[in-house]
């Protein structure tokens, strides 16, 4: 057999684990669900511990299912969910559960970090906002004092796995830019945000490109999975840098759609932006000298998750059949701030919101409603970032709705730009992963390891949709922009 490469992809749902052989063909997958809690409203927390185990049953499957190709095992790379925090003491022994992204507990504490550090929009290239790492440790300097007091490593959920798999505690660009902590210009910890939190750099992983080697496989993995020779573990991506890996994006204006669980808009660059103006962030790409432009809509697929048992259905293509037979016409606006809005607007006390419903107002019209209000924040995130300089030459459109031709087409006119597609099969942050598994064990060398994966189809705007969407879109902002005083008053704490 020849070389092969382990691509890990830690979600906050499920753990996917790929092998590969040199031209990237999958030889095996494996998918291992896992569980999250809500101890509280707005409060968003897993089992770093589960994500091990998970990833340790994946790894075994795949290792079952073709043990001559595991054998040849040269790299692994890591494609992890971006701005959770795991905290691990000087026993390396985890203090608590990890706080996910989506966490809205830190709200008060992000005004507070703005006026500790008053130029550190300029510092991270981004608006503080509660799922930041930085947040959440001013958060548990007054709640859960005898847990910050004890922190000696601050990862995120993809460092955790790395450490596990090596014994090292490294991060790479594009995660540690989503800490709020970083100089996103510079690509290194910045001391004056870490020092405003009782910090030192001490307590962060080692810096490094997502295509460099963070260590090498701990013996005593190698001999348990039979693997008689090194094995390096790259540094790895944040999900939405390995996406953008995997689809081939490292020239400026590349740009991807992700209709996942939540959604995101991502816009390679060459340089990085400052975080005064907008909520749209500033991040690094997980290559060296490129950075990126991201949107980010809390509420993606996960909306159709809330509201499908309102409606009477179980799954997402029985949601998408009904809003398809909706008399738009009829159909409410709804406000997809589930767990807050992000991009365009910076606002963790906004909430999810049906406004226009009337006595004509049916389930189809509600479903409707959801995925128009997706679409519309997919749509604003996009114009924030090409408002404030960025150039989008190409758009992919990846994540489970765009199996949907209906939403898909939805989303492509609310943004007036064409998608490309690619095959339904292809799992761009998994490839990432281990393109970048690739890299690391190639020495950086790249060779065509940057291809984008074929076209299958561009899906152009509807003209027979244009005029009544930007008259609903208008509609959309117009009711946003008069809850907004509304949205301020209420209370994320239980």
């Amino acid at each position: 057999m020849g070389h092969t490469f382990l691509g890990i992809n830690l979600g906050v749902g499920k753990v996917k684990v790929i092998l590969v052989d040199e031209e990237q063909n999958v030889l095996s997958d494996s998918v291992v669900r896992l569980t999250r809690s809500s101890p509280h409203p707005r409060w968003f927390e897993q089992s770093p511990e589960e994500w091990w185990s998970a990833t340790s049953e994946a790894i075994a499957s795949v290792r079952a299912h073709v043990p001559a190709a595991f054998s040849g095992l040269r790299g692994i790379g890591i494609s992890g969910q971006t701005q959770g925090t795991v905290l691990l003491d000087k026993h390396h022994r985890l203090l608590r559960p990890a706080m996910l992204w989506r966490d809205g507990r830190a709200l008060a504490e992000c005004v507070e970090l703005e006026a500790l550090v008053t130029n550190s929009r300029d510092i991270t290239g981004n608006v503080a906002k509660p799922g930041f790492t930085a947040a959440k440790l001013l958060w548990l300097q007054k709640y859960e004092r005898s847990v910050f007091d004890s922190i000696a490593k601050v990862l995120t959920p993809k460092d955790f796995i790395v450490f596990r798999l090596t014994g090292e505690f490294v991060t790479d660009m594009s995660d540690a830019s989503a800490t709020l902590c970083f100089d996103v210009t510079r690509r290194s910890w910045s001391e004056r945000m870490i020092e405003a939190l009782g910090l030192s750099c001490g307590h962060f992983p080692k810096l490094a490109e997502g295509s460099e080697v963070a260590g090498l496989l701990r013996p005593q993995l190698a001999l348990a999975w039979q693997v008689k020779h090194p094995v390096p573990v790259a540094a790895g991506a944040a999900y939405p840098a390995a996406a953008a890996v995997g689809l081939g994006m490292r020239e400026p204006g590349a740009a991807h759609i992700d209709l996942g669980q939540s959604g995101l808009v991502f816009v390679t660059s060459n340089r990085a932006y400052s975080g005064k103006e907008q909520a749209v962030g500033s991040f690094c790409h997980a290559l060296p000298k490129r950075w990126c432009r991201l949107g980010v809509v809390p509420s993606g697929s996960a909306s159709l998750d809330w509201s499908a048992p309102m409606i009477g259905v179980r799954s997402h293509e029985s949601f998408i059949e009904q809003a398809n037979q909706a008399d738009v016409h009829e159909a409410p606006t709804f406000l997809p701030y589930l767990y807050g809005a992000s991009s365009l607007h910076s606002d963790a006390r906004a909430s999810g919101v049906f406004f226009g419903l009337t006595q004509n107002t049916g389930k189809r019209e509600l479903a409707y409603a959801v995925l128009e209000g997706v679409a519309f924040s997919m749509a604003d995130s996009l114009v924030s970032i090409q408002k404030n300089g960025a150039k989008v030459s190409s758009v992919s459109l990846i994540g489970n709705g765009r199996n949907s031709r209906f939403w898909s087409e939805l989303l492509v006119t609310a943004c007036n730009t064409p998608m490309n597609l690619h095959d339904s099969e292809f799992d761009a942050p998994s490839i990432g992963a281990v393109r970048l598994a690739q890299l690391s064990a190639a020495n950086g060398s790249a060779g065509n390891l940057f291809a984008a994966p074929p076209v299958v189809e561009t899906i152009e705007p509807r003209e027979d949709w244009g005029e009544e969407i930007e008259i609903r879109r208008a509609r959309f902002r117009r009711v946003h922009q008069a809850l907004k005083s509304e949205f301020a008053i209420q209370e994320p704490r239980p």
